[in-house]
């Protein structure tokens, strides 16, 4: 077991409490009168200082807190000021530059529970302003030092997924130093972006691209490669993950050469979920020339172990009897990369599974490719392709009780971000490799997110795409034409361009631009205990302070398992996780927030109620010998523990409580929020 630290500290000083109140340049002092409030709390108990400023954050503000530190003894502070999100981090290394203990100063936020929310009433929010530093005050009487919880960590990261996002974070972290131990569920690497021939808004070929990566990850000493292989239990914590894998065989030998042969001995067809459907695959094969690995795989949820393939296989090169086998890895950190799958229309939404003629963008994309299920030919069902109709927003932006909802009674409210670009690029290819043809692009809005994108939408027009415009709750209709009509579908649509007018288009292929949804990974949602949004992707912390991080340290995201992103913005999510991890595991060790649960073990009893109540499974139950007769008690393991405080609110006996935030601080607070303030009154009280 890694060693693990922490050192709660006994403070036996009478509290000398620093107040500092920021105007914020005027988002808080144009509704709080601070300098009044500065003025009243330094009458308060335990106050030998209270000062207002115009910037607490700046290089002058932090003087003033370090000064008061060094020169006036003051042991305590706390900041009314802005978001703790934004600046916590600046006062706490202020305090520590000043040789005070960092977890000794408190933050109030002003902005956001004051001068934001209460900018009509400035009297009111002035007196809130006191009562909630009061409050403040009372808790940093209370506090004791604390100092992170310590522990050794891996060097070593696991990346989970092989898509481009996962082979990007792989290879970043990689380059770093680290150890990585990189699994792909499927027996091929590249994810999506194999099935791409080109990439937008730059045209480049996405498989050339893709391999370049590929090449760059298998050429790094660092990277641990397995494929076929899923994660299926975890235990530890940050630093010391121990990851069980399970692997499947591949049944085939690299080294076997009659390759070709065995494939077509195989009886066995199945759908090609490489070509989304649109062709045939046998139960031994390879997704598309230039795979990697290259050597094909045994489909063993298909197999039937017939045996054809094996008349070609008299040197083993086949091993039908293989079987999965698990193994173990001891990592620091885990990153997420788990990917997305293209929404799958409801039997019947739009004419999907009902006309043969409808199919999605994926779709498109593979029979345009060369080495798509057409050769690239432009045509479908055993007819040419004249007229198209290109609908967006399909299974993205849906309204309940308008759209059918998924198993989970949500429908897709959110927006998939790169269907419309994918879209427009799509038909401006159309237009240009086969100019006889109509496209007809029926649209909810047209959001060509991404620097470089909009011009799609002007390339489309200039190549004399047809523009329609559909409100979301007047779903266009897919019909079959009237027989003899020469093209086989009408699209129904009511136009918005055109003041409502209704139109009929007629139409040979219909293509539902589809929007994006995560992957099915519910069993790492159990095993890592990370949240998904009501979107259903994974959850990070907060979008904008600590995009890629989730709640559980240690377990980051990349790519478009945290939501829609296209290939550009996957690669710099992967890049930002692997900054996270990389920076978390550099040193060796790793230090966590000392905001944990800890036993009295003069209360304690084993009732064993925090145990059943723990959301991280960070509390367990040690025997223990006294006066001759076997007790249990509570232990809480600091390195799992987030502080939530489940297990204070339900301990019989209150021997739990969570540093930093004691029974007797929120006493206190609560007790300087309520009470009269001899110092407020005449003012504001």
């Amino acid at each position: 077991m890694p060693e693990e630290t922490t050192k709660p500290v006994q403070d036996q000083e009478e509290p000398r409490v620093g107040v500092y109140i920021c105007t914020c340049g005027g988002n808080i002092g144009d509704v709080v009168q601070c300098q009044q409030v500065a003025t009243a709390l330094g009458k308060l108990p335990n106050v030998v200082t209270s000062h207002s400023a115009m910037f607490m954050c700046s290089d002058p503000g932090q003087k003033l807190i370090i000064d008061d530190i060094k020169e006036n003894g003051v042991n305590r502070v706390v900041v009314g000021a802005c978001s703790i999100f934004l600046h916590e981090q600046t006062f706490r290394r202020a305090v520590s530059s000043a040789g005070l203990n960092p977890y000794l100063y408190y933050h109030v936020g002003l902005r956001e529970q004051v001068s934001w929310v209460h900018h009509d009433c400035p009297s009111e929010a002035t007196n809130k302003a006191m009562r909630l530093m009061a409050a403040g005050i009372a808790k940093a009487r209370h506090m004791q030092p604390l100092e992170p919880v310590s522990l050794t960590a891996a060097k070593h990261a696991l990346v989970i997924g092989g898509g481009v996002a996962g082979l990007r974070a792989a290879l970043d972290l990689a380059r770093t130093g680290l150890q990585v131990t990189l699994v792909e569920k499927s027996h091929f690497l590249g994810g999506h972006m194999s099935q791409w021939e080109h990439l937008f808004p730059t045209k480049e070929d996405a498989r050339t691209l893709l391999n370049s990566l590929i090449q760059r990850v298998l050429a790094e000493p660092n990277i641990t490669l397995h494929t076929g292989a899923e994660v299926v239990a975890s235990k530890g914590y940050v630093g010391n993950f121990q990851i069980t894998i399970r692997q499947q065989p591949r049944g085939v030998r690299p080294e076997f050469a009659a390759v070709k042969a065995a494939i077509a001995a195989c009886p066995v067809e199945v759908t090609d979920e490489f070509n989304f459907g649109l062709s045939q695959r046998k139960a031994i094969y390879r997704p598309y020339a230039g795979c990697v690995p290259e050597s094909p795989v045994v489909d063993w949820g298909n197999c039937t172990r017939c045996g054809a393939c094996l008349k070609f296989a008299s040197d083993g090169g086949i091993q039908l009897d293989e079987t999965p086998h698990e193994f173990a890895v001891n990592v620091g950190a885990v990153v997420i990369a788990t990917g997305f799958r293209p929404y799958e229309p409801f039997p019947g939404e739009m004419g999907w599974g009902k006309f043969p003629e409808v199919i999605t963008l994926p779709q498109l994309e593979r029979l345009l490719a060369p080495d798509g299920p057409t050769g690239g030919a432009l045509k479908w069902n055993g007819h040419p392709i004249q007229n198209v109709a290109m609908i967006h927003c399909v299974g993205s932006r849906q309204i309940e009780g308008i759209h059918q909802a998924q198993p989970d009674d949500k429908v897709n409210d959110y927006c998939s971000r790169v269907c419309c670009t994918a879209t427009l690029s799509a038909a401006c290819r159309l237009r240009e490799k086969y100019p006889g043809s109509h496209v007809f692009d029926v649209y909810e809005d047209i959001r060509t997110y991404g620097r470089g994108h909009e011009e799609y939408y002007r390339e489309a027009g200039k190549n004399r795409v047809t523009f329609l415009r559909y409100f979301a709750e007047e779903i266009p209709q897919v019909a079959q034409a009237p027989a003899g009509s020469a093209h086989p579908l009408l699209v129904k649509v009511k136009d918005h361009l055109t003041w409502g007018e209704e139109i009929e288009l007629p139409v040979d292929l219909v293509v539902l631009a589809v929007g994006m949804m995560p992957n099915p990974v519910e069993d790492l949602i159990e095993i890592f205990k990370v949240a998904p949004g009501s979107d259903r992707f994974l959850l990070e912390v907060h979008p904008k302070l600590r995009p890629v991080e989730t709640a559980m340290t240690g377990i980051v995201l990349a790519g478009t398992a945290q939501g829609p992103m296209n290939i550009q913005e996957s690669i710099a999510a992967a890049g930002a996780a692997a900054a996270k991890v990389a920076i978390l595991l550099g040193q060796g060790r790793v230090e966590l927030e000392p905001y944990v649960a800890r036993v009295d073990p003069t209360r304690c009893q084993g009732t064993g109620e925090c145990v059943k109540c723990c959301p991280q499974e960070a509390i367990h139950l040690e025997s223990y010998t006294e006066n001759g007769r076997t007790c249990q008690r509570a232990v809480v393991t600091p390195a799992n523990c987030n502080g939530c405080g489940v297990c204070v609110s339900v301990c019989p006996n209150r021997a739990l409580d969570v540093q930093g935030w004691r029974l007797d601080e929120y006493a206190a607070m609560v007790e300087a929020i309520t009470a009269e303030l001899p110092a407020l009154e005449g003012q504001y009280a």
